[in-house]
This record gives structure tokens, sequence and C-alpha cells, in this order.
């Protein structure tokens, strides 16, 4: 354990403090030989315990996203069914609309529902996620909202709670419409959500074969048959967003997530996953930067009986950093302040993100280690003084 120069640099409303971090250093990422040149016009690769960004390339671009986008349609059917409020037991109707627009019909990907039958949920999701059945989802949106357009405005509205801010969705299923626009990494972002969240759903995506009305269709995720570990999660076409998948494997314990879009054929689509989840896994490894409940830096506090207090994570910040690398992660703690007292130990501060050369490699929540009470009157009247000057110092220097 080498060469990490761990410093929390504090970015508040007031000013820019420079703090020592804790003393604990971790190798970093080499740039040579081993560096990464994917082909995808967009493309990122992360860890999925920590989220850490091994590979990214135009990560924040927005595209159709294609069938990819039926991760966020099982989300939001897999929360109903945490939350109570359905089972995977209830029926719906296959109506007119879903079995045209989504079912054998529409010439489409569709898990050949028939009209007027009812599916029970279990096997809606089964189509839906294994087939990629356009007619399963409609089914789904249409009796859990009543259109595919309000059953879009949960998609959204959830994608929003569960940390997805540009993600916009029209209809259920990816099927061209201007509306639907993800990147991938809100899809990989998205991806390692549903692997941590729903572990007992996510055993579908890995199923190689899904068999309704008595068609059998094998699952349409190239890696399940190509790569070692492989168990997820969703392929996607469109004229307008090209080929797009999300994959994901294990290997040794590590968990990898790959989202790539944009490419112009199916194959090159199945090659850029499994080549760029192989390079993650031969050149990478997990190393643990600050410890759970350890002391990263320290928030400036304003009209409390101490100045200052400590910040840590409450789990381990953990990288994936290049094996044999030599270069330095720079750990900074942002959060806006003063923080104002008196405040309880456990009160969220801000964040600490870690650098792996220009790219955020992980970025994790970090909280207060104690309780700080109400100053004195004195206390309070230096702090708002020091305040003062230094917004004044502020508006006077943006005039220069």
């Amino acid at each position: 354990m080498r060469g990490l120069i761990a410093t929390a640099v504090l970015v508040t409303l007031g000013w820019t403090n420079v703090l020592s971090a804790a003393n604990n250093s971790v190798q970093g990422a080499k740039k040579d030989e081993a560096g990464f040149d994917g082909d995808a016009p967009t493309a990122i690769l992360i860890e999925a315990s920590s989220g850490s960004v091994l590979f990214e390339k135009n990560a924040d671009e927005l595209r159709a996203p294609s069938s990819m986008m039926k991760l966020m349609t099982a989300e939001v059917v897999f929360h109903a069914v945490k939350q109570g409020d359905i089972k995977l037991t209830d029926e719906y109707r296959v109506s007119e609309n879903a079995w045209r627009k989504g079912g054998a019909p529409a010439g489409g990907s569709t898990m050949f529902a028939a009209i007027n039958s009812k599916i029970s949920v279990d096997d809606l999701l089964h189509g839906a996620i294994i087939q990629s059945g356009n007619d399963a989802c409609m089914v789904l949106a249409e009796a859990m909202a009543g259109n595919e357009r309000a059953f879009a405005e949960i998609m959204t509205k959830r994608a929003r709670e569960i940390g997805l801010p540009r993600s916009t969705f029209a209809n259920s299923n990816g099927l061209p419409d201007p509306g639907n626009k993800m990147t991938v990494r809100e899809l990989a972002i998205l991806a390692r959500y549903i692997i941590q969240t729903y572990p007992e759903f996510y055993k579908l995506f890995g199923e190689k074969e899904f068999t309704w009305n008595k068609i059998r269709q094998p699952n349409r995720n190239p890696l399940l048959n190509s790569l070692e570990g492989a168990d997820g999660l969703k392929t996607g076409f469109t004229k307008e967003g090209g080929y797009g998948m999300v994959g994901s494997a294990v290997q040794n314990g590590v968990r990898l997530i790959v989202a790539i879009n944009g490419l112009e054929d199916s194959e090159d689509r199945a090659t850029e996953a499994k080549k760029m989840l192989e390079w993650g896994f031969r050149n990478f490894e997990v190393r643990t930067v600050f410890g759970a409940d350890q002391t990263i830096g320290y928030a400036k506090v304003f009209g409390g009986d101490s100045r200052s207090v400590a910040l840590s994570s409450r789990e381990p910040v953990k990288v994936m950093v290049q094996k044999n690398g030599n270069d330095k992660l720079i750990a900074r703690i942002v959060y806006s302040g003063p923080v104002r007292a008196p405040f309880e130990a456990g009160q969220k501060v801000g964040t600490v993100k870690v650098w792996r050369g220009s790219n955020v490699a992980v970025e994790t929540p970090v909280y207060a280690t104690a309780a700080v009470g109400r100053g004195s009157t004195i206390r309070r009247a230096v702090d708002g003084a020091a305040e003062l000057a230094i917004g004044l110092f502020r508006a006077g220097a943006e005039k220069l």
C-alpha cells in the first residue's frame, strides 16, 4: 500500500481550504499499454460494489436506449412487488393495443402474448426480461398505470428517486420515441441498483430461455454463452440509438458492469462488451482507500461549541485500481458550509470523491462523527462576522 495523495479539499460557500486526510495510501492506476480504447461511441465500465469507474467514453451523452430501458420498466415492477402494491401472482389482461403494437403483428421482439389472455406478473417479467417482449412491457404498463404514457411518467419519477437525474421515458419498452433518452452512465447505475436492491429478481436476467404460448425463445444476451460469470442484463437496438447493451459478470468475487450504445452491428456489440469486461477483470483489483468510520477529513462548523467536526463514511471507501500501477489517487471532501450548529452525530455533511486521473472513480456520502452543540453568543457573533467578511470579499472579487 503506497503512493496515495489523500488530500481532502473542502469546497464551501465561503472559502476553499486544504486539509490533510487520514494517513493511509493505496496504489493507483498507471495508464500504459493496459489502457482500453473502445470502439463504441458511448461506453462505461464500473465495479458494482463501489461504483468505481474503470473506463468511460462519452458516458454522459443522451441517446435512445432502445430495449435497454426495459431495465427501468423492470425496476418499477420490482419496486411495486417489494412494496406490496402488486403480487407476482396477479394476472393482467392482454389488450388489443398491447397485442397489436407490441405483439406478433408488430414484428418486433415479443413474448407472443395472446390477445385477451391473462398473464401473471411473474410470467410477464420473464417475457419482458428474457424474451425482451414489447407486449409484456405494455401489458404491465397498462395494468399498473392505465396506459403507457402514465406508466412512463412513473418511470421518470422513479428514475429520479434512485439517482438518475437525466433519464426520460415516453413508453415502457424502448420503441422509438423522442422522449426516450438515457446515458450509458445512468444505464450502468440503474443496473447496479437492480443488482444490489433486488437479488431475488436479478436471477431472471441470467435465465437462458423462456417458453410462452408454446414458443421457446433464448435470452438475447450474447454474454451468457460467451463469458465466464456473465449473468445479465439487457440488449437493445433501434435505428435511432444503434446497437447497445448493458452486461454484467462476476469473476473471483468481483462484479463488473458494462454499458455501451451506438454501435452499427450486433456482433460488434457483443464483441465490444465482452472485450471491455475481460479487460477490466484482467487489469484491475479492489483496494480500500478509507475504512468504515475512519476519519477522512474535517468540516468547518458555524456557531457551534466546536470549530470543526470530523467526517467519515459508514462503509469502506473502495476503488478499483490497475494492478501494478503507480498513478496516485486524490480524495476530496465536497460539502456546502460551514455546517450550521447544532447537529447530531451521523448527520450527512457531504461526499468524498476519489479521482483516478481526470475521472471520478468513486463518490460516497460522509457523515459527522460527533454531535456539535450550539456555541456561545460570542462564538456565534465571531462566526457571523467572519461569514460577512468572506461574503464581502467574494462580492468584491467577482466585480474585478
